[in-house]
């Protein structure tokens, strides 16, 4: 049981429930194998795929690999993600998918950190502290999205308590 071997039988499966393969890893645990598949794909909002569509597709991909002859016996565990958002931005729809989040962007010789608010097939626009940005993505070594626990003006921020300020229940 190899990766290449898990990447063609469950490369269909993962495009059913439309989302792609970035990766799989195959370890060995013991007398057992560790299967590692990380899933990409736009999800909702063009975000990155959300946790029921993983859960659906973990299903399909375990069906699959239960039924696949060239596997065998062979003992597994199978554990499926997202890529994750430590995982370094390689393409242009990787930048897509998280549009609106902090990065931080390594070139020859320089770093810069701001938001991204556009991406095409070849650069990306960054709203940085004296403006826009726009950097080519040929010359990008290393892009990082930054984790925000507070995100100013977030599409997840919700500053409602329940409460209005005189401490009525709002409705």
């Amino acid at each position: 049981m190899d990766s290449a071997l898990i990447g063609t039988l469950v490369a269909p499966v993962v495009a059913r429930c439309g989302l792609e393969v970035d990766r799989i890893e195959v370890l060995p645990a013991g007398k057992r194998k560790v299967v590692r598949i990380f899933l990409d794909g736009d999800g909702p909002a063009g975000r990155g795929p959300s946790l029921d569509e993983i859960a659906e597709a973990t299903r399909a991909i375990s069906r699959r690999l239960d039924d696949a002859k060239e596997i065998g016996n062979a003992p597994y565990t199978l554990e499926v993600s997202s890529r994750g958002v430590s995982r370094p931005l390689t393409e242009a729809k990787h930048y897509r998918r998280n549009t609106g989040r902090l990065v931080t962007l390594t070139m020859a010789g320089e770093e810069v950190t701001g938001r991204i608010a556009e991406v095409g097939d070849d650069a990306v626009r960054l709203e940085v502290a004296d403006g826009t940005r726009d950097v080519a993505l040929a010359d990008v070594r290393r892009a990082v999205v930054q984790v925000e626990l507070n995100r100013p003006g977030g599409d997840d921020a919700d500053d409602s308590d329940g409460f209005d300020e005189a401490g009525e229940e709002e409705e």
